[in-house]
């Protein structure tokens, strides 16, 4: 029998332990790392050659929202393409467990609002089996899948499952409601999830424009439910929020206190929030860092998720949105065919009609819509100024002198004649990059500042969601191509850009079996071509149930990727091996 399974040889191994790369050979035995070496002696049942690439742990993923997706998936893909090889699952309080039956279509329209999948796509695709989160947890590990995965549990499944019809009216919890939340939180968890999920952002909205159940619990029901990590060897908590709810008015300090009585009530345990650059207030994000800073010196651990790149939405007539959504003459046609809204927008007499109007509120009673839509619409050069195409040297951190409204200018023509132009071209399927927040100064240098904290995590990619706006589960081969190798200034050093994407992950979350190379942890791991490493421009697919669509965003340079040992990928291409499984902290 030979001594090793696996042997990946001639490899450059970055760690996840951030320190400088090293060439040796890396023995890979059930599913676990062996042995690492110069020259590894001992045979193996399997050759691999990493001369010249990189070798570096699996990615692990933190911030995902695959909850709906893995019910019909055993890919969970685009992230399986960007070398993630541990997703967790159930972030910003929104999931599909715990779930009485009378629910189930309420959970599916306030996912549908919040993280913009097709509620046909979930109620087709979602197979259902559950009550208990436990229930929800057994059901899932009966199929294998690409990647290991974890969850979160819920703040807003917990709240219905427990109030009701009162956990969307905006009532405050009462004693008796916390208590039982706790313990839903606290049988899920010694079930081996790994943590619990709330979300207070004012942009996420159920599909009928209600705020979502969990939005504005007070800091009572927050600290009453954290406490169900008591006692534990593990959990984590995670909160999203605007930190600028009653419109900012000196309201950032008494949220961030709620949040912070949450993280004060877990005892020390670990717990991350969102860490984004807003355009109504720049600098808010340094005010995060420093009561984040703050709690954890007084040993109540906050880590900061960080966006790789401006927090952005594509726009086109196949996304969710773009600049013409609100016009009488789109509205008559965005139900057609791509092909016919493309002819229709192309005479003449109806282009003239279209660019002539005022767009109608789409936000409000009955709307999902965040509230800046109409804001956007309103101010379409503020828009223009921040548009661009995905030309062939496009990188994320262009400058705003390829903006459209620059485009504009230069070729003496009104801006929305100039957006039109450019969503119809490859025959309407152009999608145009918009970021929204982080690129209040038309660089990429304060998510550098981000992403250097102390306390940071790579996070937010939100894979799995918003498959109409956004295809940031690439965020991973951003990380690695660009911030590594291509930006012209302020680069990070790549064994600390590893070092996020894995070790730190994995530490954050509990999960003490992988994010590094080291002898006896799983042999979760990339080979990388780095120098090869590249992004293509995301493109729509039609492949959800129901016939929905998605954003889905290659990536070049992942010679290989292999879960518990087992090779998962080849050359970017996917391959049938599923050793993915659920992850049961404690277990």
């Amino acid at each position: 029998m030979a001594q090793f399974d696996t042997k990946i040889v001639g490899g450059t191994i970055v760690d996840g332990d951030g320190g400088e790369p090293f060439v040796a050979d890396i023995g890979i035995k059930d599913g676990r790392i062996a042995a690492i070496g110069p020259d590894l002696a001992g045979d193996a049942a399997r050759t691999v050659d990493a001369t010249g690439h990189l070798v570096t742990p699996g990615f692990v993923d933190i911030h995902t929202h695959y909850d709906g997706q893995i019910s019909w998936d055993d890919q969970l893909a685009p992230s399986c393409y960007h070398g993630v090889t541990t997703a967790v699952l159930g972030s910003c309080g929104v999931g599909f467990a715990p779930c009485r039956k009378s629910d189930r279509q309420r959970l599916i329209e306030l996912m549908e609002g919040v993280e913009d999948i097709p509620g046909t796509a979930l109620s087709e695709g979602i197979k259902w089996g559950w009550e208990s989160f436990p229930e929800y947890m057994d059901a899932l590990e009966k199929t294998p899948r690409a990647i290991d995965y974890a969850l979160h549990v819920p703040h807003d499944a917990v709240r219905v499952y427990v109030m009701g019809d009162r956990a969307l009216a905006d009532e405050p919890a009462t004693d008796a409601d916390i208590a039982a939340m706790r313990a839903l939180v606290r049988e899920a968890l010694e079930a081996g999830a790994v943590g619990f999920s709330t979300g207070r952002s004012d942009n996420h909205r159920s599909v009928d424009g209600s705020a979502t159940p969990a939005s504005e619990a007070d800091a009572r029901e927050l600290a009453g439910i954290a406490e169900a990590l008591d006692g534990l060897p593990y959990g984590t908590l995670q909160a999203v929020s605007d930190f600028d709810i009653n419109d900012g008015k000196g309201e950032f300090e008494r949220e961030f206190d709620v949040l912070e009585a949450m993280a004060r009530a877990g005892k020390g345990k670990r717990m991350s929030v969102s860490l984004i650059q807003r355009n109504r207030d720049t600098q808010q994000w340094r005010k995060i860092m420093r009561r984040a800073e703050q709690a954890t010196a007084e040993g109540f651990p906050i880590r900061l998720q960080v966006g790789a790149r401006g927090i952005g939405v594509l726009l086109g007539l196949q996304a969710t949105f773009h600049p013409f959504i609100g016009h009488p003459t789109y509205k008559a046609i965005a139900k057609r065919p791509l092909a016919e809204q493309v002819a229709e927008l192309s005479k003449p007499e109806v282009r003239a009609r279209l660019l002539s109007e005022k767009p109608d509120r789409m936000t409000g009673d009955g709307s999902n819509l965040p509230p800046m839509v109409d804001d956007f619409l309103a101010n379409i050069d503020f828009v223009a100024a921040r548009l661009f195409r995905f030309t062939p040297e496009f990188n994320y951190e262009p400058s705003l002198k390829q903006s459209l409204l620059a485009q504009a200018y230069a070729e003496k023509k009104p801006v929305l004649e100039v957006l039109l132009d450019a969503m119809l071209m490859d025959e309407g399927r152009e999608l145009l990059y918009f970021p929204v927040f982080n690129y209040a100064n038309g660089n990429l240098d304060d998510v550098q500042a981000m992403l250097e904290h102390p306390l940071a995590l790579p996070g937010l990619s939100d894979g799995g969601a918003h498959v109409g706006t956004i295809c940031d589960a690439s965020f991973p081969t951003f990380l690695m191509s660009y911030w590594t190798r291509d930006r012209e200034r302020g680069r990070l050093p790549l064994p600390r850009v590893v070092q996020l994407l894995t070790a730190d992950g994995a530490d954050h979350i509990g999960l003490t079996d992988r994010g590094r190379i080291k002898v006896g942890l799983r042999a979760d791991l990339n080979i990388i071509d780095h120098q090869g490493l590249t992004l293509d421009r995301p493109r729509m697919v039609q492949d959800l149930p129901a016939g929905g669509r998605r954003l889905m965003q290659d990536a070049h340079g992942y010679k290989a990727t292999f879960v518990k040992g087992e090779q998962i990928l080849a050359d970017d291409k996917l391959l049938p091996a599923r050793p993915g499984t659920l992850v049961r902290l404690g277990r």
